[in-house]
């Protein structure tokens, strides 16, 4: 009786299986044959750039994450960066997803590379595509070696792509004569031109026309947009805002140099340095060593501050590495190379960097003391007295000011020093004194003096 109650169990669960396997079956077929197509809208209206490519890097791999049935461009760009191109080619031939691409009036190089990448190409009355020679950051003809890669390049898309290699090649131009420096006969078709040689696959207005002449009804159109992350990062990104930023890093810095152990400067350039580097990482413009370079420019900074006395070659580097680093990391630089970055582009970073820095020395030598006495500077000190008839006393009432004795430390520019055979808690007004020098106070507070180098 037991057994059969254990066969009857067994049989009961491999059935319960079956069905459930049979109803998912069924259910699974009925999503695929009754649900309505749909389709994701990225665009691409704007520069070929690092932010670009992340956005379609992202649309693309949520488009496969919920099941798009379709991909569609909408394109409206004269260019941009070759890498950044060729990062959205390559994900456009490995998607799952079909991917279309509807051109509303210009696919001008590096959009031309991107919209032959796709699948079906359709273009709106008075559309150009073509005219892909790769240019310099000031809009002239770039070296044969790079003109020579695209080409190659947009063969090979055609070729994926099953359209004329030799078509997309002269899209790039090809060297005259001995002068590869010259570039002629560059291909860019109208959208007949592009219908009449296989370039398009018709001349639409909308969208919609587009699915209409692909036989897809009851469809759902979702247009993908920038996450509020993307914004958050786009705002950190804007040129002004990024100026104030690197003013405050370089004055936080600074500030904390000066008077080391107050925190709050310090904790102002960290601050500063989290919004200027993690937009710029986050876009894809700055790469990890550019990051790096502005650490190794701290570390530097410091080895000369603590370490090594007086300040010379370190220190110079360390603040040359810091400032570098604040200008690539916001260009689109490959490794030192700006050939395709903009020469107004790069003086304008140099120019806000320079600025910023000089303003930074101007704002300490003119408002330094004032800032340090001001009420607000006060609330995050301590600036309360301790009077003897509270109860208080200190070691010495003695005036040492205008005594002399010598650097019991190095000052960096606080330390300690022997005056009358005593130690004391001192501070500079900002100069380098090494152990052992001649020092005179110039004044005295609270426990600490004020001194100078004989």
């Amino acid at each position: 009786m037991k057994g059969l109650y254990q066969n009857s169990k067994h049989i009961l669960y491999g059935l319960s299986f079956i069905i459930a396997c049979v109803l998912s079956t069924f259910q699974s077929y009925g999503a695929t044959s009754s649900g309505s197509p749909v389709i994701w809208v990225l665009s691409i209206d704007a520069e070929i750039d690092p932010r670009m490519s992340l956005y379609v890097a992202k649309g693309l791999k949520e488009a496969e994450t919920q099941g798009a049935t379709q991909v569609i461009i909408q394109m409206n760009t004269f260019g941009g960066a070759l890498e950044d191109a060729e990062k959205i080619r390559n994900l456009l031939i490995n998607t799952k997803v079909p991917v279309w691409v509807f051109i509303n009036k210009n696919a001008a190089s590096a959009g031309a590379l991107i919209s032959i990448a796709c699948d079906k190409i359709y273009m709106a009355q008075g559309s150009n595509i073509g005219a892909a020679t790769v240019v310099n950051g000031d809009g002239e003809p770039a070296p044969d070696k790079y003109q020579a890669y695209m080409r190659s390049l947009m063969r090979s898309t055609a070729e994926v792509s099953h359209r004329d290699p030799s078509i997309a090649e002269g899209m790039v131009g090809r060297p005259l004569a001995q002068d590869s420096s010259t570039i002629g006969h560059v291909i860019s078709y109208t959208t007949a031109e592009a219908i009449a040689n296989h370039f398009c696959e018709g001349q639409v207005s909308t969208i919609a026309e587009i699915l209409t002449l692909n036989h897809l009804s009851n469809f759902t159109i979702h247009y993908y947009a920038p996450s509020t992350t993307d914004e958050v990062v786009a705002f950190f990104m804007n040129p002004l805002l990024r100026s104030l930023l690197i003013l405050l890093i370089i004055g936080g810095i600074y500030f904390e140099l000066q008077a080391p152990g107050i925190g709050f400067p310090l904790i102002a350039a960290a601050t500063g340095l989290i919004l200027y580097f993690v937009p710029s990482y986050l876009s894809g413009l700055s790469q990890n060593w550019e990051i790096v370079l502005f650490f190794i420019g701290v570390a530097l900074l410091a080895v000369e501050l603590f370490i090594i006395p007086g300040f010379g070659v370190i220190g110079v580097s360390g603040i040359v590495c810091m400032l570098a680093s604040l200008v690539l990391v916001s260009v689109n630089n490959q490794v030192f190379d700006f050939t395709f970055v903009a020469e107004a582009d790069l003086e304008l970073l140099l120019l806000m960097t320079g600025a910023s820095t000089c303003i930074v020395f101007l704002l300490f030598f003119t408002l330094g003391r004032k800032v340090l006495q001001s009420r607000y500077f006060k609330k995050i000190t301590l600036q309360e007295q301790q009077f003897s008839a509270a109860g208080y006393t200190v070691n010495t009432v003695q005036n040492l000011v205008g005594q002399s004795g010598t650097a019991f430390t190095d000052l960096r520019p606080s330390g300690k020093v022997m005056v009358d055979g005593k130690l004391y808690d001192a501070y500079t007004a900002g100069e380098f004194i090494a152990e052992r020098s001649e020092i005179v106070v110039k004044e005295q507070s609270m426990g600490s003096l004020k001194v100078r180098m004989v």
